[in-house]
């Protein structure tokens, strides 16, 4: 929009009206549509497992299921936190952004209306400009210049408003945006350290030292393996 509103309309004819900050404004306030968050699930199943006879059985499986469901409260905490920051300095100060467009594409469509009625008084006297210079010709002629005058002031004040005022308008959105993508870098940054941090903790309560991955991976597959060959789940 800028570099159409940068080029001079020295002739009515010659059309230099900037297109509509409409589908930009649009884009700018596009909201993600919202999902359950994995945190949440993970409270829920927790909270679950906690309920389940199983933790009233074997305390060592009670003592895993408390630390997870510990690390998945703090973690959706944590979460619900960063969606708050963002809110406040990210989404909000969005919407103020583009509360602005609606004014802007008002100035728009005023400098387009007087452009057209430039063009239309521009093109009365240069009809009259083309006809033999009679007597009521030029009377009409003096007469159209007349009403021509004050719509080409019109129209030039509004083109010199844009031309001023619009490129102060784009050139301010780095500045304005700048501090919401820092603080969205620096909740994103606390976020994920927290997180490394709770599964850090929780991963030294449930670690049994001395058992590698692929160790657990064999003991859980045999165990399966045993459940498979009970007869209540054999295939018919």
């Amino acid at each position: 929009m800028s570099a159409l509103l940068t080029q001079r309309c020295p002739h009515p004819s010659q059309s230099c009206v900037p297109q509509s900050s409409e589908g930009e404004g649009g884009e700018l306030l596009q909201e993600p549509q919202t999902k359950p968050h994995i945190q949440t699930s993970a409270v829920k199943i927790s909270l679950d497992l906690l309920s389940n006879p199983l933790c009233e059985q074997d305390q060592d499986f009670l003592n895993m299921v408390t630390a997870l469901d510990t690390a998945m409260k703090r973690m959706d905490a944590f979460n619900q936190e960063k969606v708050n920051q963002i809110q406040k300095t990210v989404i909000e100060p969005l919407k103020k952004f583009g509360s602005v467009f609606p004014s802007l594409n008002m100035a728009v469509k005023r400098r387009e209306q007087a452009l057209q009625d430039y063009r239309r008084l521009q093109a009365k006297v240069e009809k009259y400009e083309e006809k033999e210079k009679t007597g009521p010709v030029l009377a009409k002629l003096h007469q159209a210049r007349e009403e021509l005058r004050p719509v080409r002031d019109d129209f030039e004040a509004k083109n010199k408003q844009l031309l001023d005022e619009m490129p102060r308008f784009y050139n301010s959105r780095l500045d304005y945006f700048q501090p919401s993508f820092e603080s969205l870098i620096r909740a994103q940054v606390v976020y994920y350290s927290e997180m490394h941090k709770i599964f850090g903790d929780l991963t030294q309560q449930l670690d049994q030292p001395g058992c590698p991955d692929e160790q657990r991976e064999r003991e859980n597959e045999a165990r399966l393996s045993e459940l498979r060959a009970l007869s209540i789940v054999a295939d018919d």
